[in-house]
């Protein structure tokens, strides 16, 4: 190639040398001396070579990968850092931003940064591209981001004309079919990460066909809305929605607190009444034991155990009966034989 390149300036096969430039040059503006001719020689040679050492080396930035081609043809890529090449157009260089995010927007655009940081956005409508029919039959407008990544800067530059209208066409067809089978109240509401996750996962498949050495990130959706003319309309069936979730929360807060209480007071119904069964059942065998041993005592020994249980009933009667009025024929009225009811007087010394 470097035999090539020198050759040109023998006059053999190639572009004009420079003498034949310099020969143009001198017809062109005539022959007045050989001084002016030498000096035009001289600028053009300087002017050569300089090009030829300013086009020899390049500089790759951390982000991206160069792909070096020969006369038209790839020879390879390079990292980043410093390189040379064959100047005068033999080697040419393409630089692809390998390492960069790089974001398709649908539905919106943004224009920059302003101040504070915060990004603006175009105040253009781009409804052509975020107006879908949903599977019910209602309008929407969704917004969305594509991130992706250019894996193989060789396919993306020359497997297909223009990778990044053909990754937006993809897109765009792949959101349209799966809000196009979706009830537009799941897009509005729950189905959003279910969206993002099909699309991202449908775009690569449909890139990795084409082999476009594209990646995809991520499939981030933004502003998901009804149509401006429905608005008020949607924004009913929201409240409405809303309240029945409401109710339904309320109902089943209710049934919460409700089951647990009613569930508690049969259990202790249930626990008092198995108490008390206890309760008589265990009374039941005390008395029953009880008899029993005052009925082997009697047997053992009838007239004394009949006495004791006959001043143990008395005992036990004689103080919830009041008093005790001994009345007889022929007598005035009734004298007071024993007065129970009467609390007991302190013994005094005297009495003693």
């Amino acid at each position: 190639m470097i035999q090539s390149v020198s050759s040109r300036g023998n006059g053999q096969s190639g572009p004009p040398d420079l003498e034949a430039l310099m020969g143009t040059v001198v017809s062109r503006f005539g022959k007045s001396s050989k001084g002016p001719l030498k000096i035009a020689v001289a600028v053009v040679i300087v002017l050569a070579l300089l090009w030829g050492v300013l086009s020899s080396w390049y500089t790759v930035q951390p982000e991206e990968r160069a792909v070096v081609k020969r006369f038209g043809a790839v020879i390879g890529i390079n990292d980043p850092g410093l390189h040379f090449k064959i100047p005068f157009g033999v080697d040419t260089v393409q630089f692809v931003a390998t390492e960069r995010v790089l974001k398709q927007e649908f539905g919106f655009r943004t224009t920059g940064t302003g101040q504070g940081g915060r990004t603006t956005y175009s105040p253009q409508q781009f409804e052509d591209e975020s107006l879908m029919l949903t599977g019910d039959l209602n309008m929407i407008d969704v917004e969305w981001v594509v991130q992706y990544r250019i894996s193989d800067p060789i396919k993306f530059l020359y497997q297909m004309r223009e990778p990044t209208r053909t990754l937006r066409d993809i897109s765009e067809s792949v959101m349209r079919r799966i809000v196009g089978n979706m009830l537009g109240s799941e897009v509005l509401t729950v189905g959003r990460v279910e969206i993002q996750q099909k699309a991202g996962e449908e775009i690569q498949a449909l890139m990795d066909a084409y082999d476009a050495g594209i990646r995809i990130n991520t499939v981030e959706m933004q502003d998901v809305v009804p149509p401006p003319a429905v608005q008020p309309a949607f924004n009913e069936v929201n409240e409405a929605r809303q309240e029945r979730e409401r109710m339904i929360n309320e109902a089943q807060k209710r049934v919460n607190q409700e089951i647990p209480n009613a569930e508690g007071a049969a259990l202790r119904t249930v626990a008092e009444a198995q108490g008390y069964a206890t309760e008589r059942v265990n009374r039941a065998e005390g008395e029953s034991a009880r008899f029993s041993a005052v009925l082997a005592e009697y047997q053992q020994a009838p007239a004394v155990t009949r006495s004791r249980l006959y001043l143990e009933t008395l005992n036990e009667v004689l103080p919830g009966i009041g008093q005790v009025l001994v009345v007889q024929d022929g007598q005035m009225g009734p004298l007071p034989l024993l007065e129970l009811n009467r609390p007991a007087q302190p013994a005094t010394g005297g009495d003693q």
